[in-house]
């Protein structure tokens, strides 16, 4: 059980992986300035997670690569999707800081506001991707 149960956690790491990269490209378009002082309510962080979750959703829509290799990430193991998301990103380094960008307000909201905005999986996969 002890296999199964690393197995299944590898696969959720690499699933949120995926959906990290996916939600997080949403919040460069409706990010707030960087002078203004974010609304650290929980309904003011998750509005700021939705709306990079949106942009993410947008821009991998407009990046037929992107979002094939964040698709496929989800169904892989953890190190095999941070592997294949790495190389695609290495080869797209415009996609990879277009993406860091959108997502940035995440992580701007967190230091802000002394939160995890992101449930434990994707806080993981979210700070891996923005250290890369």
């Amino acid at each position: 059980m002890k296999n199964s149960t690393i197995a299944a956690r590898r696969r959720v790491a690499g699933i949120s992986a995926g959906c990290v990269l996916g939600g997080m490209a949403i919040g460069l378009v409706v990010a707030p300035s960087a002078a203004a002082a974010p609304d650290c309510s929980p309904a003011g962080v998750n509005a700021t997670v939705s709306s990079a979750e949106g942009a993410a959703q947008q821009y991998l829509a407009s990046h037929p690569g992107a979002s094939q290799v964040v698709t496929a990430a989800y169904g892989q193991p953890r190190g095999e999707a941070a592997s294949n998301l790495r190389g695609y990103f290495t080869a797209h380094p415009q996609e990879y800081y277009d993406l860091r960008g959108i997502l940035a307000p995440i992580g701007d909201t967190e230091r802000q506001c002394n939160v995890s905005a992101l449930p434990g999986n994707l806080e993981s996969a979210y700070h891996e991707f923005m250290a890369g």
